[in-house]
């Protein structure tokens, strides 16, 4: 399987890469196809290089870009949205119920079922006073 990805070049802690289509077991900096083009991260904004039409053939003939790989891409519009990659599958989530509606507040209460809160506050059981049982 042929991969997409980017092979490190440039001094210690000064990276550039360029952007080859290799075999997926070779080394990061070993072996490789076709060299499609370049990207230095430390210019401001970074530069990317990449040969569209390279790019898009590999990726016609099954190449597989690296997730960075696949970044650039976007970011230079070679490749759209989603659709370069398949999707891994989504966990399942769980659904909530739906919530029933609130019952209209035009309906009013038969003025029988009411009872006024005083009173229903008022009814405690009495305190004898007794003793208790030994």
């Amino acid at each position: 399987m042929l991969r997409i990805r980017l092979r490190r070049t440039g001094a210690k802690k000064q990276p550039r890469y360029r952007v080859v289509v290799a075999d997926a077991r070779a080394p990061r900096d070993g072996a490789f196809v076709e060299n499609i083009g370049y990207y230095d991260p430390l210019t401001e904004p970074s530069t990317v290089r990449i040969d569209r039409e390279s790019a898009l053939s590999w990726l016609a003939k099954g190449a597989q870009p690296s997730d960075t790989v696949l970044r650039l891409l976007r970011r230079e519009g070679i490749v759209e949205g989603e659709a370069s990659r398949p999707a891994a599958p989504e966990p399942p989530t769980a659904v909530a119920p739906p919530v029933p509606a609130a019952a209209p507040a035009t309906e009013a209460l038969p003025a029988n079922d009411v009872v006024p809160p005083q009173a229903a506050a008022t009814e405690e059981p009495a305190d004898d006073g007794g003793t208790v049982a030994e």
